[in-house]
């Protein structure tokens, strides 16, 4: 069973007041922009980065027509969505098609309890496990809501805190609601779990994490959607150099680009742990809040207190999720 658990960690910016204590299994454990080559082609659709005069880069999906007056998006160098100034005698245009409708729809496998379509599903939404992450979306939600945020990671400090189990939870709790749009994607190419916690399988076809990333196959072939709220970014290809990948440039274009074709509410990035690799830190100016999960059977104050350090300045820290307290701290209401 699981609780509501409040932790006493220091922190200086907490803009979400309360810890929540989810009980689980633990967790399994170039830069280049790619034209079309005269002459030739790819065998998987790619997305292309044409330059202006003045070498912004600027991103066209290969689901529009490429065109030059079609270009609907520009990215700064730090890969974020600027608008295109007036003086150059182009105009935004915000014909960019939204994707969501068009993705692949895929059902998630009996086996796995937290998505809809099952009687374990059912039965689970009756858990205080489940009425815990309730708690912890809406407040979520109402951060993100208040300060006009999209991009949060979930990560630990160290492996098998249940990362990928808070994430899964919490992005069914999200994909509950009415109306909304939820995109999970599983950064933790080292050892990425997330398809297998969904008992969902990749799709042949679709590339891995790597691929999308710098920008070698499409939004509507890699990202596959769960009922009408949920899209999943998945992956099981393990890469060793997941840190160069991730602060690539070519990673910022490619998550602005899937905001802007698939325009959820909110994104959760399961990220690596924290301290055991320096993945996640190199993914922080991508973020806009970090939700810390912490294991009552491993993680220690020291542990909370360097991620802390690591976080200060850069991101925002949402709160610390307790998994695994021990029945005797938990506050019965």
């Amino acid at each position: 069973m699981s609780y509501l658990q409040t932790m006493s960690v220091t922190r200086k910016s907490n803009p979400m007041k309360d810890t929540y204590t989810p009980k689980s299994e633990c967790d399994a454990a170039s830069e280049n922009d790619r034209m079309v080559p005269a002459g030739g082609s790819f065998t998987r659709p790619r997305r292309f980065f044409a330059t202006r005069e003045d070498a912004t880069p600027q991103y066209v999906s290969p689901e529009d027509v490429i065109r030059p007056e079609d270009i609907s998006m520009i990215v700064d160098p730090r890969g974020r969505v600027v608008d295109i100034p007036s003086d150059t005698g182009t105009s935004r245009i915000s014909h960019h098609r939204d994707l969501w409708d068009l993705l692949h729809v895929q059902s998630p496998g009996t086996d796995q309890h937290i998505l809809e379509g099952s009687q374990a599903a059912e039965d689970f939404r009756a858990t205080d496990v489940s009425r815990a992450f309730d708690l912890l979306r809406t407040r979520l939600r109402q951060t993100v809501g208040q300060h006009g945020w999209t991009n949060i990671a979930v990560a630990s400090p160290t492996a098998g805190c249940g990362n990928t189990f808070t994430a899964a939870n919490l992005a069914a709790s999200l994909a509950r609601v009415p109306s909304s749009r939820t995109v999970l994607m599983d950064l933790n190419m080292r050892a990425p779990g997330l398809a297998t916690a969904l008992d969902i399988s990749v799709p042949a076809s679709g590339g891995n994490t790597r691929d999308f990333l710098e920008g070698d196959i499409a939004i509507s072939d890699f990202f596959v959607r769960i009922g009408e709220t949920l899209a999943l970014g998945l992956n099981d290809a393990m890469e060793h150099d997941a840190a160069e990948i991730l602060q690539n440039p070519a990673t910022a274009r490619s998550l602005a680009a899937m905001r802007e074709a698939l325009r959820p509410d909110i994104v959760l990035y399961d990220m690596p742990p924290l301290l055991g690799y320096d993945d996640t830190s190199a993914f922080l100016p991508q973020l806009d809040g970090v939700l810390l999960v912490s294991d009552g059977t491993q993680t220690m104050a020291k542990h909370l207190a360097e991620c802390e350090r690591m976080l200060d300045g850069q991101v925002p820290l949402l709160g610390v999720i307790l998994n695994r307290a021990r029945a005797s701290s938990i506050p019965r209401y």
